[in-house]
Parts: C-alpha cells; structure tokens; sequence
C-alpha cells in the first residue's frame, strides 16, 4: 500500500493521533532522510502498518480485512498463480456459493492488477484492502508442503551412491543444487515450526536433523550420510566460516528472508567422534517487543518491576539458566524505557535483538572488547540507561553497581537459581553488602514452561490422588493456603490470565485442571502446546530486605522476607498459570526442579 504524502497528511489529521506541529516534524525527519511521510511515520513508531491501512481504508471507502491463512481452502488459493499473487499482492480467500469471489490485497487501488487477475479468475470479485504482513502471510500457503518437499530432495539424495564421505565439488554446493535446496527447506521448515534452534548431527549411518521447538528437542529428519560433507560445506559457504578447517570449532552467521520476515542466523560448528556438528540459532529480527504482561508478569511481580523501572538509577538483575528467557525480558524492558530523550546503550554477547534508537554493543574477547571493558567504554558515552548482558565476574559486577550508584539504571543478567540467591552471588563476588542493599531496585527470577493452545486444551476433573499429589507437591495442604490460591487465582482471572477459563480453585480444594489436546496445523501433528510464556518471582529491595543483607543474610531469610512481603515463587506462579489453563502442572513441575 502507497500512500501519497498529501492524502496521509489528511488521514493523520482526521485520525486526532496527530497535531500539526507532529506532521511538520514527521515531513521534516522524511526530508532529512529522503523517505516517503508513510515511511517515515511507520518507521518512527508513531503510528503501525495496521492502523494506518484501517484509517485508508475507511478513506478510500474499502472494506479492511485481516485473513487467517489456516482458514483459506487449498482449491481457492489456486484459483491465482503464485507468481501472481505474490507480484500483485493479492490473496483470493473465499468464494462464495453464490460465486462471489473474495479477494485481498495490499493495493486495491492498482487497477491494472486488478483487471490482470479478473482475466485469470473472472470477474465476480468483491476486493478488500489487508495489511502488507497479512498478505505475506497468506502467500506463504503457496508453500503449505516444506516437510513433502524436503522428503521428495532427501529420496533423491537417498537414490545417489552410497558413499560414505564422497568428495565435494563446487557443483555439489552451488546456489540451484540439491544440497542448496535441502538447507533452503530445513531452514523455511524449521521457521514455520517456530524452532529457535537446528541441530545437524552426523551420525555412524546417517545425518541427523533436530529441531528445539519451545525448549524441546526432537528429531525431525534423518539424511543420507553421503550429503554430509556437502551440506557442511555449503552452510559454511553461506557463514563465511573456512571450508578445509574441520578440526576446530568455528562461529558465523548469515541471513534469510522467509514469509517477508527477515531471520538471523547465528553458526557454530564442533568436530565430534562421526564428523562435524552444525547448529544454527534463528533469530526473528523483524520481532517487536511485547509487553511484560504479554510476557506473564502480573499481579505483585508486575507492580515491582514496574516500580524499579521508574527509578532514576540503581539496578535491575533477571536471574535463571541458560534459555529461561532473561534476554527477552530485558529487551521488553528496555524497549519500554526507549524514549527520544533517553540514552540506552548495551553491551552484549551476542547481540540478539535489535531495538531501534538504542546504541548496541556486541562482545569481543579476542580484541579485548569483554564486558568489563565495554561497560568503562559505555559509561564514557553519557547514558541514561545501561544493559550489561551478564554479570561473570567481580570486575564486571564492581562496574555495575559503581554505574548504579552514579546515577544510571543498570540491567544485567545473573546466573543463579532464583532471585533470592542472586543477592549473596554479589557478596561472593566481592561486593560490599551495604552497596548491594543501596543500588539493587528489584531482582526477577524465572523460567520458560511451555503453553496450551487455547481451543485444543482440555479441561478435567482430577481424581483424589491426584488432587492430594498436587496439594502435597505446592504446599496447599492447609486451607489458609487452598483459601490463598483461590485469592490469586481470581486476581489472575481479573487481569486476563488464562482468558475466559473459569477458575480451578474454589477456596476448599482444586476443582480441575488442564491437558494439552493435540492440534494440526500445516507443519503436521502437534502435542497440544504452542509457544512459552514465563513464570516469574521478584524480589523488591525493600528496608526489611536491606537490613538483611546488610546483616549478611542468608538466601532463606530473603525468600522468606519477600514471600512475608508478597513475592510469589516460581512454582505459585507457575501453579496460578496452570489452574488458569494457560500450562500445565508437569511443565511448571519440569522447569522448576532444583
């Protein structure tokens, strides 16, 4: 969709978002940059693709749509080419039994597209107006078969020789060869899956190919051993990484655009006993920041990091392992304090997500750039806000606090068990309690369990062993505790945890719980769960805590002072989400076992 500068002048103004002082400093940033006032606008953050195609919709008097690619027949799709749907735009979604044929598309408004897909379909057409990431979206239908098309490569490959580690030519890794192909589909594949991770695995017979779905690995693939060296090979090509050096570990990265999304792909490859191992981290660069309720703060933890974060300066550490999801939380935070007149600088490694306005930093032990020397090098670049992506040692740890007591508010990563214990992780590292009770503004622990897929999951009535087994397991065995439970399970409920799923408790004992229902969707079969949401405790620095740790309290004592302040743990947290439907009592169970 293009819009002229002159006509978004009039949507910005009818739409009472916009002063005229905003649009004439918007028409003087698009100068200055030589972009068009929509990109400028869009690219600013003042105002989104959507709501920007609603307000030109209404302007044009067409009607807006947003479709849902699952729910578009196969037969209907057809109906347009892919070469051009994707040249014009344009997705037909529905036909009617009446033959009123519907169609999307980003640019209605092009007639010359329009007459070109009447010729191709007919002209029974009634057309809507669709975001640009809606149409891409739909398009991606036209490719609804990646697992068929990967099996079809892999019997091809399958057919070849038989040969161990046959030698690799620079036909076997060119752009069009089936080798190429293959990568190309293990990565859309893995993409559509929602895969943060691809393990490619030689083993004695075969290749193995594993994908990390919402923290769980598993086997997708099996390839023939032959390919191997060529598959390597070409990743390698695509990294930048050294083809011949198979006897050390290597590290890069390349970039690809899947569904009109661009993805970042970080490398590294191991020499193990069978061959070399490759992993490839996918990274979503085009993701925004959600909120940290969309994230599973709520309630106490909520008002806590909310309250930190207002402060002019002190220090605000996310603890939890590796892959509990402390980067994201960061990163949302961050990206609620990114204001014009705010100065955020990072350093971090590596860098993961990007965050337009924001001065990022990535790490570099070989050219002496650690966290210690770039948190010297940051604070000589007067920020307002710093983000240190861990904290490892004493002398990075020293840094922090020192920048917190000179008026920046700092945010790091700590790797402890849970918030309590991040506390005496400081004094470990050699800092003073007085000033770990001073800087410190609030400490988040947390985990990832995975979640239910709403409409598959299924509510049930738990028999009475297996309600005694999870009252025993959560400490609910009084009824001041049941009664408790019951108290934040309707607190939950009133701040949208769970959607409409009615409560599980009822102030005397567990009423029911909930399972996954398996699903399909168009990467196949499904356990019942999509996505992860976080269960989280904070620890607020309060005057009873600081004496505390002053007093050189024990991890315990702090647990306990918070939990008397209102701190929920992990497990209550995790407990609340799963009485609310939003996972289940096994996945908090699994993630918060110490």
């Amino acid at each position: 969709m293009h819009i002229s500068d002159e006509t978004l002048e009039k949507l910005l103004v009818q739409s009472k978002r916009f002063t005229k002082e905003d649009i004439s400093a918007l028409k003087r940033e698009g100068s200055r940059l030589r972009k068009s006032l929509q990109q400028t606008a869009v690219e600013s953050k003042k105002i989104d693709e959507q709501t920007l195609t609603k307000l030109f919709a209404v302007y044009a008097n067409i009607p807006y749509i947003e479709i849902d690619p699952k729910q578009i027949p196969s037969d209907v799709l057809q109906r347009i080419p892919e070469h051009i749907a994707r040249q014009y735009h344009a997705i037909l979604f529905q036909v009617d039994p009446s033959g009123v044929q519907h169609l999307a598309m980003e640019d209605p408004d092009d007639v010359q597209a329009i007459n070109f897909i009447q010729k191709q379909i007919g002209e029974n057409l009634k057309t809507y107006i669709a975001p640009h990431k809606n149409i891409e979206a739909a398009l991606e239908n036209y490719r609804s078969n990646v697992n068929k098309e990967l099996s079809d490569v892999i019997d091809v490959q399958n057919e070849q020789e038989d040969e161990q580690e046959p030698s690799v030519s620079d036909e076997d890794v060119g752009e069009n060869s089936p080798i190429a192909q293959t990568i190309n589909l293990l990565l859309e594949y893995a993409i559509r899956s929602n895969a943060s991770d691809i393990h490619i695995e030689p083993r004695e017979d075969h290749v193995q190919i594993r994908y990390r779905v919402d923290g769980i690995l598993n086997e997708v693939n099996r390839l023939p051993r032959n390919v191997h060296a060529a598959l390597i090979s070409r990743i390698k090509i695509l990294s930048n990484l050294k083809i011949d050096e198979r006897r050390i570990p290597q590290d890069g990265r390349f970039k690809v655009n899947v569904a009109g999304k661009q993805y970042s792909l970080r490398i590294s490859t191991l020499p193990i006993t069978d061959g070399e191992k490759v992993v490839i981290r996918i990274l979503d660069e085009s993701n925004q920041a959600v909120s940290l309720k969309e994230l599973g703060f709520w309630g106490h933890s909520m008002e806590v990091v909310a309250s930190a974060m207002t402060e002019p300066h002190g220090m605000i550490l996310v603890t939890g392992p590796t892959g509990s999801g402390k980067s994201t939380t960061l990163f949302s935070m961050l990206s609620e304090l990114n204001k014009p007149d705010v100065n955020i600088s990072t350093i971090e490694d590596p860098v993961e997500y990007k965050i337009k306005g924001v001065n990022q930093t990535q790490t570099n032990e070989g050219a002496g750039m650690t966290f210690a020397n770039g948190l010297r090098a940051l604070l000589r670049q007067d920020p307002n806000i710093m983000m240190v992506g861990e904290i490892r040692d004493s002398e990075t740890a020293s840094l922090g606090i020192q920048a917190a007591l000179t008026g920046h508010l700092v945010f790091s990563t700590l790797h402890t068990n849970n918030a309590a214990t991040s506390l005496p992780r400081l004094l470990d590292m050699d800092i003073e309690p007085f000033l770990i009770a001073s800087v410190i503004r609030a400490v988040v622990g947390q985990r990832l369990v995975r979640k239910l897929e709403s409409k598959t999951r299924v509510a049930y009535t738990p028999d009475d062993e297996e309600k005694s087994a999870v009252m025993k397991m959560f400490n609910l065995n009084s009824p001041q505790h049941i009664k408790f439970v019951h108290e934040l399970e309707k607190i939950a409920a009133s701040q949208g945890i769970g959607g409409d799923a009615p409560l599980s408790t009822n102030g005397t004992g567990i009423i029911s719980l909930y399972k996954a229902g398996e699903y399909k969707d168009e990467t196949g079969k499904h356990d019942g769960f999509r996505g992860r949401v976080g269960i989280y405790e904070v620890l607020g620095n309060t005057l009873p805590v600081q004496r505390l740790i002053i007093a050189d309290g024990t991890s315990e004592q702090l647990q306990a002072q918070a939990i008397a302040e209102g701190m929920l743990t992990m497990q209550i947290d995790g407990l609340i989400k799963a009485l609310r439907g939003v996972t289940t009592i096994e996945e908090v169970l699994r993630v918060t076992k110490e």
